[in-house]
């Protein structure tokens, strides 16, 4: 149950995320400036949370092994990016250190969202998690482009 929790928590704080940052955003720099913490806060937080402390019932949700070392340190790597998203947005870094946090989020994200789906696909492991993954990957993926690429290619 409290993996469902998450899952709604994940969503609900970036679809907040991205509300806010699209209505009070008034440019790129500031949308990401707002979008970039409740994003990251939002999944890889969220997800840290889950790995470290309800690390076997996360892994049942996926269908994978319980008590990985690999799970722990991916929760870790969430850990990290949540607090320097949090030291970027309260220390206001500006726009290219919220680039570098977000591509780096993302490219995670997204070489993740490959194996979920692999998994879904060959392995049959046909989860929730691995069902959508690649989905609400590519939303968040099309969620930051205008923000990363307007900045970038100004």
């Amino acid at each position: 149950m409290i993996i469902k929790v998450l899952e709604i928590l994940r969503i609900t704080g970036t679809g907040l995320g991205i509300f806010l940052a699209y209505y009070y955003g008034k440019n790129p720099e500031e949308i990401l400036h707002i979008m970039t913490p409740w994003l990251v806060v939002s999944i890889a937080g969220l997800s840290a949370l889950e790995g470290l402390i309800w690390s076997k019932k996360a892994a049942e949700a996926t269908g994978y092994e319980t008590g990985s070392n690999y799970q722990k340190q991916s929760a870790f790597a969430f850990l990290s990016m949540t607090v320097i998203s949090l030291i970027i947005y309260f220390s206001d870094w500006g726009p290219i250190a919220n680039i570098t946090l977000v591509l780096t989020f993302v490219l995670f994200l997204f070489m993740s969202a490959i194996n979920h789906g692999y998994q879904a696909i060959v392995k049959k492991n046909l989860t929730w998690k691995n069902a959508i993954r690649p989905l609400l990957t590519a939303l968040l993926i099309a969620v930051f482009w205008y923000p990363v690429t307007s900045i970038l290619f100004h």
